[in-house]
């Protein structure tokens, strides 16, 4: 590679809310190269090659807001990220896809390197759009500054081969391929009907396979769809209405029309049965769809047995029955109710005089709505099949035939959309007895969602004065004739489905509630899965120890990303989400979620810096931010008032701000005083008083006493008492009463069976031993805190320490400084993957940490592993000791401590004797 090449870094898509923005988005790193002394005003020919091979970039506002904005923007001059961005959004579009707002920004501290977003309307044909775009691009820089890398990793999701891409010259070829690629994973129209109506109601939607089956809503508010069928569509209802014999005499037996007819399984039967019914006769699969295998119109036996062979490749058992007078429509019921009524006209062309059926079927077929399969509102009519020819031939023609001026050639006896017919509205003039046979029929066979055909000479008019009936009911309806009809009024049928799924006053949603921060996640969130549980809710919990719903842990892993989150909100036993939303999932993807009802911050103090582009507190802030800027307008934003870059983040986040801070009494800050007179929310706790209080519309409400929960310690677990201060807000902004609140913090231990891992205690023989997961500088300094204050007369504290690998020198070197500080006796580990670094080097940086804190020596012992690391603590303590664990492992860590038992005291030496001297003289 050289150093003019582009580089592509790292891709990345954004499904949530995320560091960027709120809108799902692709993210592509490049780094430019030589490229950054290059913007477009000084590429020779650069501009005019681009505008000349995308003239449609023409109408892009830019940051101008106005069409022809991007091209002043590349006159003046602007950087190849930003033209790949504004490429990839025009390929998008041309291609038929929403995409339409993008960004590039540079990346601080790395000259030359951007991170260029964009929109996407799904993922595969984004990130193709990317790939595309920096190979179009890529194409017209000048040949001295051409060199390109890393192709192959924005494309790595897609099916496409390589050489598929690779082979894209133009930017016709590529729109072709993005509508491939598109086409593939797009919905039909019924499940993009529901979907697109779902989302107008910002109903969430989860797509669950590669075909049509879709989650509506979150958690025990799940519904599911597979296209128009839901999930209370009768097993037996969708087996009547496909077993159309059965369908048929129940209809009859209840008094609506319908065709007389029998099944039979030959060809002498069917010759038979046609007998006793009179012609023009019908044949059909008993259990076919979409009219395969349907022949109308039949009249001789010799009809009837090529009918019989035709119906019989979709079915073993056929119905032959007569054919009743009039058109062919679809009436949609939905819920016992007609929504729609489309009639339907096969596919024909009319003659000219001077074309054949065969091109006459081609100018037809260039109508743009019409498409292949069910991608577009009419499918393309198809002269490839035998039903095709015979229909002709029965009219006495063929594909070269050259028709009459106005002579309708019917090239399908069946009027469905899928074999190349249109549709006409006819809602508005369906006579009211006819709407009430439908609706009876739907009903008698218990669908929810049914499509009636029937068969009537007139629909204005009533069947049973004109002929016609019933010929069939559909389960799984297709929408598409009603949406998108050829003529006639649309009728937006998916509607009436979605409220019937969430009738008026029902919610999709279940409450969500987010919490983020360095220090605290996992125990707030423990306490609110508690809290909410005792109200006899199925809570779904994630966190850095797996995930949990209700009583189970259905994962044990870091569970703190998106991932995770969805696996919860899947859940259909879940009524409440609580989401630890850690750093690294934000930045990998974005949220899981595209709101919440409570989002909280903590605080933001050094971890995790220098990875992933976070280098300062500020960097990390903005990431931890993204969770309250998803608070939705109703919902509630807690954030830590004693912390200011938390305090920060208040310009952004959404709902109400309720603030949390430990100085409640008369140190309490004045802008949460002001905010409180002002009808604000806030949780207070008063050093002076022990109490946890909210404060809301000027009232205050008692939570509890510090040393009532248990998790506290008696108030001396400072950061305990913070986490119940914040717990108790977020529960309170989500509709619980600050009493019961209070009860229930009261019943909260920090125990390994509670909170694994997060202040867990035993004592055994007189030793007390604490497991804390105090995994940087601040959560170690309120852990020594604690440490200090427990402490008894005589008594050493002992604490095995240690930091991941890839945290920076200077935080390792801090952790030392502070063990030697607040702990008597020292045991620095390694952890098991030491994340990259090598064996040795983080005990290296934690002695030397605290020997430049003045620690000595005999202080500090050094041990690679962790198992052997906790036996050494625990063999050191004596009765009075406080032994300190900040494990990896939890769980082996907290069996070690289990198994414990003190060895024996070795005896104490005897005492000296005392010699009584003889009394002097």
């Amino acid at each position: 590679m050289s150093s003019k090449s582009l580089h592509i870094l790292e891709r990345a898509v954004y499904r949530g809310p995320h560091l960027y923005g709120s809108r799902p988005m692709v993210r592509i790193q490049v780094d430019l190269g030589e490229l950054e002394a290059w913007p477009s005003d000084r590429l020779p020919g650069f501009n005019s090659a681009l505008l000349s091979t995308l003239p449609s970039l023409d109408g892009h506002g830019c940051s101008y807001r106005e069409p022809g904005g991007f091209v002043r923007r590349l006159e003046i001059g602007t950087w190849f990220g930003h033209v790949v961005e504004h490429v990839a959004l025009e390929l998008q579009t041309l291609a038929g896809l929403k995409a339409s707002r993008g960004k590039t920004r540079s990346v601080r501290g790395r000259p030359g390197v951007y991170n260029v977003l964009f929109d996407y309307a799904d993922e595969a044909s984004g990130l193709a759009a990317g790939r595309l775009a920096f190979q179009i691009c890529h194409a017209l820089l000048p040949p001295e500054l051409q060199g390109l890398d890393g192709l192959d990793l924005v494309t790595a999701p897609t099916t496409i081969p390589e050489d598929r891409f690779s082979a894209i010259n133009t930017v016709d070829e590529a729109v072709q391929l993005l509508k491939e690629i598109a086409r593939r994973s797009a919905f039909g129209p019924t499940t993009q009907a529901l979907v697109d109506a779902a989302r107008r109601r910002r109903i969430p939607v989860t797509r669950l396979n590669s075909q049509s089956l879709v989650q509506l809503g979150w958690g025990s508010r799940q519904r599911r769809l597979r296209a128009s069928v839901t999930d209370r569509t009768g097993l037996v209802a969708s087996e009547l209405a496909g077993d159309k014999a059965q369908a048929k005499a129940l209809l009859q037996e209840i008094g609506c029309p319908v065709a007389k007819g029998v099944v039979v399984t030959t060809a002498d039967e069917a010759l038979s049965a046609s007998r006793r019914l009179t012609r023009p006769l019908v044949a059909k699969p008993l259990d076919g769809n979409h009219g395969r295998g349907v022949t109308t119109g039949v009249t001789t036996d010799d009809a009837l047995v090529a009918a019989f062979g035709l119906a019989a490749a979709h079915s073993r058992r056929v119905i032959v029955e007569e054919e009743l007078p009039g058109r062919d429509h679809r009436i949609l019921v939905v819920d016992g109710q007609v929504v729609a009524v489309a009639e339907r006209v096969p596919a024909q062309v009319i003659g000219d005089g001077v074309s054949s059926v065969a091109a006459l079927v081609d100018v037809v077929n260039r109508d743009p709505r019409r498409g292949a399969g069910h991608e577009n509102s009419l499918t393309r009519i198809r002269l490839d099949d035998a039903a095709a020819h015979d229909i002709l031939e029965r009219q006495g023609l063929s594909t070269e035939s050259v028709p009459s001026v106005g002579q309708v050639v019917v090239l399908r006896t069946t009027a469905n959309l899928s074999s190349g017919g249109t549709a006409i509205d006819r809602t508005d003039t369906i006579h009211p007895d006819n709407a009430a046979i439908a609706r009876r029929a739907a009903l008698a066979v218990g669908l929810d969602v049914a499509g009636i055909d029937m068969l009537a000479p007139d629909i204005s008019r009533p069947v049973r004065e004109t002929g016609g009936g019933i010929v069939e009911i559909n389960a799984a309806p297709g929408l598409r004739m009603h949406m998108d009809p050829s003529e006639g009024t649309p009728r937006d049928v998916a509607e009436p489905i979605l409220r019937m799924i969430y009738p008026p006053g029902s919610r999709a949603r279940i409450p969500i509630l987010a919490v983020t921060g360095t220090n605290g996640k996992s125990t707030v969130g423990r306490m609110l899965a508690h809290i909410f549980s005792r109200q006899g809710q199925t809570v779904g919990l994630t966190n850095t120890s797996g995930v949990y719903i209700g009583d189970e842990q259905i994962s044990a892993a870091d569970a703190s990303g998106p991932k995770s989150a969805r696996m919860v909100l899947r859940d259909p036993t879940v009524d409440i989400a609580v989401l630890e939303c850690a750093r690294g999932g934000i930045l990998r993807e974005g949220l899981a979620f595209d709101r919440c009802d409570v989002g909280a911050v903590l605080n933001v103090q050094a971890d995790h810096l220098g990875l992933k582009g976070v280098d300062t507190l500020g960097d990390l802030a903005r990431v931890k931010s993204v969770v309250v800027e998803a608070v939705g307008r109703r919902g509630v934003s807690v954030l830590n008032g004693d912390d200011p870059l938390t305090i920060a983040m208040a310009r952004h986040a959404g709902g109400r701000v309720c603030w949390f801070s430990m100085r409640g009494g008369e140190d309490c800050p004045g802008f949460i005083l002001k905010h409180i007179a002002g009808g604000g929310m806030a949780a207070l706790y008063d050093p002076v008083t022990g109490e946890l209080a909210v404060h809301d519309r000027e009232a205050r409400h008692l939570v509890c006493r510090a040393d009532a929960i248990p998790a506290a310690m008696g108030g001396h677990a400072a950061f305990n008492v913070a986490n119940a201060l914040a717990a108790s807000a977020m529960a309170v902004a989500a509709g619980l009463s600050p009493d019961v609140v209070g009860a229930e913090l009261a019943t909260f231990a920090s125990t390994y069976e509670q909170n694994p891992g997060r202040l867990n205690v035993r004592d055994v023989g007189g030793i007390r031993i604490i497991m804390d997961y105090a995994h940087n500088p601040d959560g170690l300094r309120a852990l020594g805190r604690l440490t200090q204050a427990l402490k008894t007369e005589g008594g050493r504290s002992i604490a095995m320490l240690s930091v991941p690998g890839d945290r920076r020198d200077q935080e390792i070197i801090e952790m030392g400084e502070i063990g030697a500080e607040h702990f008597d006796q020292l045991v620095f580990r390694e952890t098991p993957d030491n994340r990259g670094r090598p064996g040795g080097d983080v005990i290296r940086l934690l002695t030397q940490g605290a020997r430049s804190a003045g620690c000595a020596s005999e202080r500090i012992t050094g041990i690679r592993k962790e198992e052997e690391a906790v036996a050494a603590c625990l063999q050191m303590a004596r009765p009075g000791d406080l032994v300190i664990l900040t494990p990896t492992r939890i769980e082996s860590v907290w069996r070690q401590v289990q198994v414990f038992e003190p060895r024996p005291s070795p005896p104490s030496p005897p005492p000296p004797a005392f010699i009584l001297e003889p009394p002097h003289g």
